[in-house]
């Protein structure tokens, strides 16, 4: 078992590499995989290697640097078209997390203001484009921190907290968001305790979450998606904090399948409920939670989950990998820059222009 670990980092300089840990694995081996194509980079993203919105967002520029990499030679005219033909493949490997479009649209942005400038060889923009894709990587850090700052105000010593899915540092370049909370919390002396759903159908809670605590020792307790409900009838949580993979410009967040369910759960029970994600998360060009795409992936991972038929052959199967929480019932939205209490389209407006 490790004690330090890098979700992602780049190895080398323009002809480098991204290594990832292969979350796919976890938590029984701890394995890093690097990825020295596009191809490969597009795969990770798709298959959950790597995996939630800003770690996908972040692999995304870095994929984009990666697919570049065969045509520093060429003219900047044939060097243009590739950057947008990575980027528009890069774009296709998942639909719903928002960071993916983001990062990939500022690369192209760069790409194309800076195409414009006296002297520029598609050598020297390959290189700013590697230095684009760094600061996108530094800066998420920094938003992890930041998110953890503002949000661990909000825990006192001696809560317990449920949390579903993972949104911690395997989820970021960083500390994570979610759990961003918790670890500056605990940096803090604060004493507290985390429930962790198990996260059906991939387990992401079971295996990512709870690993992620142990490695920070902060006590975790692992529980079925099903058994939240009794856990907060029992007075055993004070708080839920989740991510978010998209939130649109009201506030309704994109969050992993089950988070809906756990967000009715907390309103009936009197329990906070609150989101915490970057502000690159937010998609201000969807009003509300109705417009924003969600992923259905494959059956087989829930008749055939981690390889061992678990349903008769032939059942259809309905398997979205995300679900929308209204605003109505996110008590608070934490961000780098401090948070939204009782979300809505005027108060996440304010919030993001810093009103």
């Amino acid at each position: 078992m490790t004690t330090a670990y890098h979700t992602l980092r780049w190895q080398g300089g323009a002809s480098g590499t991204l290594c990832l840990i292969d979350q796919t694995l976890l938590p029984e081996q701890f394995t890093e995989i690097s990825c020295r194509s596009v191809e490969q980079v597009w795969e990770a993203i798709k298959t959950l290697r790597v995996r939630g919105a800003p770690a996908i967002g972040v692999s995304a520029a870095y994929g984009l640097v990666i697919g570049c990499q065969s045509h520093r030679s060429e003219p900047l005219a044939r060097f243009l078209n590739r950057v947008k033909g990575a980027a528009d493949y890069l774009a296709t490997s998942r639909p719903t997390a928002v960071n993916l479009f983001w990062a990939l649209d500022r690369m192209r942005t760069v790409a194309n203001d800076q195409a414009i400038v006296e002297g520029m060889t598609s050598a020297l923009l390959h290189d700013r484009l590697l230095a684009e894709a760094a600061e996108i990587d530094r800066e998420d850090r920094e938003m992890c921190l930041a998110i953890g700052r503002h949000g661990s105000q909000l825990l006192k010593s001696g809560m317990s907290v449920l949390t579903h899915c993972n949104a911690g540092g395997l989820a970021t370049a960083g500390d994570g968001t979610a759990l961003s909370v918790m670890f500056a919390a605990a940096a803090e002396g604060k004493q507290i305790h985390v429930f962790a759903d198990e996260t059906r159908p991939l387990l992401q809670g079971a295996r990512l979450t709870s690993w992620e605590l142990q490695q920070r020792k902060i006590p975790v307790t692992l529980i079925c998606d099903n058994m939240a409900a009794q856990v907060m009838k029992e007075g055993r949580v004070q708080m839920v904090i989740t991510g978010a993979d998209r939130i649109a410009a009201n506030g309704d967040s994109a969050n992993k399948i089950g988070t809906y369910g756990v967000a009715v759960l907390a309103k009936y029970h009197g329990i906070p409920f609150c989101i915490a994600a970057p502000s690159s998360t937010f998609d201000l060009a969807i009003t509300d939670g109705s417009q924003i795409p969600i992923e259905q992936r494959s059956p087989q991972e829930i008749t055939h989950g981690f390889g061992k038929q678990t349903a008769p052959d032939g059942i259809a199967v309905y398997n979205p990998a995300f679900d929308v929480t209204p605003s109505e019932l996110i008590t608070a939205i934490i961000t780098e820059r401090g948070i939204i209490q009782s979300p809505t389209t005027e108060s996440v407006r304010q919030h993001l222009q810093g009103a």
